[in-house]
């Protein structure tokens, strides 16, 4: 299968596969006016498979976000058909408003408007706890 590259815009490559959907809901995608591409199950002499979205047009992206969902991803920057910047995302050592804390009784949870704030507790476990209250966020997705 071939797929064009990418003439100005982003292409975020090396995600864990099967994110790929994922990442195109959280980065609310589908509101563009533009091409969005997402290949799926690609191969990947490092990963074994990967998926990549290609957007066909530069965008501001939830850094945080993208390196919470899978600290693996590359974000290329491609501007007038060559490559102008690559990032490497990792893990966050704080999040905003990317994870939201379940303890009813945290301020985030009785105050509206109150910012969701984690920190990185554990690295290793991908543990992250709210800032506000110490409560450790708990994953209810794949």
């Amino acid at each position: 299968m071939n797929i064009d590259g990418v003439s100005t815009g982003i292409v975020l490559d090396h995600i864990d596969a099967g994110k790929s959907m994922l990442i195109y809901k959280l980065l609310h995608l589908e509101r563009l006016d533009c091409a969005v591409a997402i290949i799926q199950n690609a191969k990947s002499d490092k990963y074994g498979k990967k998926d990549i979205i290609k957007i066909d047009q530069i965008i501001d992206l939830n850094f945080d976000m993208l390196g919470y969902v899978d600290p693996h991803i590359t974000v290329n920057i491609v501007k007038d058909g060559k490559l102008y910047e690559k990032k490497h995302m990792a893990l966050p050592k704080r999040l905003q408003n990317v994870i939201s804390c379940s303890n009813p009784r945290c301020i985030t949870s009785v105050e509206k408007g109150v910012d969701q704030r984690f920190y990185l507790a554990n690295e290793e476990h991908r543990i992250y706890r709210c800032e506000y209250c110490d409560t450790a966020y708990k994953e209810h997705r794949k």
